[in-house]
């Protein structure tokens, strides 16, 4: 059945209700920018609100995030280029190109303004959007996504990062089965054994393909991922041009979600404890003072110990700050 277009509704306040078991979205595909994007559609009541996955991730990773704002909000998620079930291009994987998709995104539906919550990488969807089209956007949700990762002091840190040469590499043999190849991702990243679960699961099948001779291999071509991861890398957000309604969740990583007792020894953990302890916590926490001077009325909630997928791991705690923030829009 064909849905109206998602234009000019309101939300209404209220409690978080009992979350429901989390309903089957439905899935589409539009012509945006001269490439086919596919999203999610759980329907609700109200407003769009559009959730943006990070890096790597299909927009099955909010499969039971969703279910907390369909009584107040119209729920969408969207595969970005290169992504889930996405058209993957050989180019066009820049700031300005990804924020073009999302604005071509809305006009294809049609939405005239949305409500944006963004992973990880999704802050440079965000920070254009917010930035470039503000009369596009209600609010903009930074989920775990507040970085500056151009600045020289937070390359300096990554650079001492010991994870990348701890993690085991991927065998020759590629696996033949799904469960080989999620057994894999979850044996390489901790972090994500520890969130793991049927939206990570079920997220992760709509990122891989079977070639013709049975091998299970990421969709996501070697070339598309250096150019997103420099993308990435070297995106200066301008945060202080962000005029609209801001909630910024933070989680202050420990490291503990990183560490495995199956190919690190007790020197290694110690290691990477130190890392995030003496290194990449400080270092947060300068990006979160650059964020507040620059965004003196966002909100920002703080997560000690916090997982990087917090709408997972810390799922009641996000959606209700959310929903709050959302509702006093």
């Amino acid at each position: 059945m064909k849905r109206a277009p998602l234009r000019n509704a309101h939300a209404a306040g209220g409690a978080t209700p009992t979350a429901p078991r989390p309903p089957s979205p439905r899935s589409a595909d539009v012509q945006a920018n001269g490439i086919r994007l596919h999203y999610l559609d759980w329907g609700g009541d109200g407003p769009p609100l559009l959730l943006l996955a990070g890096m790597g991730c299909s927009a099955h990773v909010f499969d039971r995030f969703a279910r907390h704002f369909l009584d107040r909000f119209h729920v969408l998620a969207l595969d970005r280029r290169g992504h889930g079930d996405s058209e993957c291009p050989e180019s066009g994987y820049d700031a300005d190109t990804l924020a073009e998709d999302l604005l071509r995104f809305l006009d294809a539906l049609p939405v005239e303004r949305v409500h944006l919550a963004g992973h990880s990488m999704g802050h440079i969807e965000l920070c254009q959007m917010g930035r470039l089209h503000p009369d596009r956007v209600h609010s903009l949700v930074f989920l775990d996504s507040v970085y500056d990762n151009a600045s020289p002091d937070t390359q300096a840190v990554m650079q001492r990062n010991p994870l990348p040469g701890m993690i085991p590499a991927w065998p020759a043999d590629e696996p033949r089965a799904f469960e080989a190849y999620a057994a894999l991702v979850r044996h390489r990243y901790p972090a994500l054994d520890a969130v793991w679960g049927a939206p990570m699961e079920t997220q992760l099948r709509h990122t891989v393909r079977t070639t013709p001779d049975g091998r299970v291999v990421d969709r996501m071509p070697a070339a598309v991922a250096a150019a997103f991861q420099a993308t990435f890398a070297g995106f200066l957000p301008h945060y202080a041009a962000l005029h609209m309604p801001v909630l910024g969740i933070i989680c202050l990583r420990d490291g503990t979600d990183y560490l495995s007792s199956e190919y690190m020894t007790d020197e290694q953990k110690a290691q990477v404890l130190e890392y995030f302890g003496s290194d990449l916590l400080p270092q947060v926490q300068r990006t979160i003072q650059r964020f507040r001077r620059a965004v003196p009325h966002a909100r920002v909630l703080e997560i000690p110990g916090g997982h990087h997928y917090c709408f997972l791991k810390h799922e009641q705690l996000v959606a209700t700050t959310m929903r709050d923030f959302l509702q006093s829009v």
